[in-house]
């Protein structure tokens, strides 16, 4: 069974119900019950050549969507680097291993894309260890639920906005002057960007700029062959989400307002990024695709 086998999209990983779990930190993979981890197409993305010869760059790429992102992208043919937080090394192993067994170089960039110097850094570790840049995807996230702006500190907020929006800006800035003609950057917004959640609002408002931000850059690059385009998750099963991204007392129920009915996995996105990486979506710009289980935006 593979991403082209047809299955009932409500009956899918009925087996992977999260229950009530709390993860210290960033969150890792590894540290998720075992009968509830993530799904990133370990076993079932089947490539075909898709990427063939192309290099990326993946931010967040240890786990959840850009763990999925990056399997993808290596098992299509492409070359992958990818950033992480140095604690999240178990995950970012496992993750450069698939890479390397699908017969792709594979480049580990352990730090903190809060610091703009790492953040710049990181791109020309990607350009040197990859031979080259061609895909860009901004990835990585910090969202934290508060019940009221009061108890949101300007330190959470900053981490926050520079994790989620200036790392963005930071990556792509540093990455441009490497970027040929049919390049593509591919921004991870969300559909809190549309229908922000009262308890989500500082992370809301980050990937608000970062989904204004792909269309802006859309318009101003598209005339030197670079696409750049975003997709906006719904309630995907991540590290992120027993982390402190929702309350743990709300993760059994929390796919429930999709028309699914369901959580999402990342192995269920990966093909999004493909679609926008590839040549296939040439005359796509400035677009956000929504895979979100079925939740109706503006």
């Amino acid at each position: 069974m593979d991403q082209y086998t047809m299955q009932d999209p409500t009956k899918m990983y009925a087996d992977k119900k999260p229950g009530e779990q709390y993860l210290p930190g960033p969150g890792t993979d590894a540290e998720m019950a075992e009968n509830v981890r993530a799904d990133h197409g370990e076993e079932t993305y089947r490539g075909s050549g898709r990427l063939e010869g192309r290099k990326a760059l993946i931010t967040g790429g240890d786990s959840g969507i850009g763990a999925a992102v990056a399997i993808a992208y290596a098992r299509e043919g492409a070359d992958v680097a990818i950033v992480h937080l140095p604690e999240e090394r178990e995950d970012a192993d496992r993750i450069v291993g698939i890479i390397r067994d699908a017969g792709r170089t594979a480049v580990d960039i352990p730090g903190d894309l809060k610091d703009p110097a790492f953040a710049r850094a990181a791109v020309q570790t990607a350009v040197e260890g990859l031979g080259g840049l061609d895909i860009v995807v901004n990835n990585a996230g910090k969202q934290q639920n508060t019940d009221s702006i009061l108890d949101i500190s300007d330190e959470e907020f900053d981490e926050t906005f520079k994790t989620n929006a200036y790392a963005t800006f930071w990556i792509t800035k540093a990455a441009v002057p490497h970027l040929p003609p049919g390049s593509a950057i591919i921004n991870t917004t969300s559909i809190q960007a549309y229908a922000p959640s009262p308890t989500l609002v500082d992370y809301a408002a980050t990937k608000a700029v970062v989904n204004n931000l792909a269309k802006g850059l859309a318009a101003q690059l598209a005339p030197k062959g670079i696409r750049v385009n975003a997709v906006a998750p719904g309630p995907i099963w991540t590290p992120l989400q027993p982390a402190g991204g929702q309350p743990p007392e709300d993760l059994p129920t929390v796919g429930e307002g999709t028309y699914l009915g369901r959580w999402g996995q990342p192995a269920e996105l990966a093909p999004a990024y493909v679609f926008l990486a590839s040549n296939e979506s040439s005359y796509v710009v400035g677009e956000t695709l929504h895979v979100d289980g079925g939740m109706p935006t503006p």
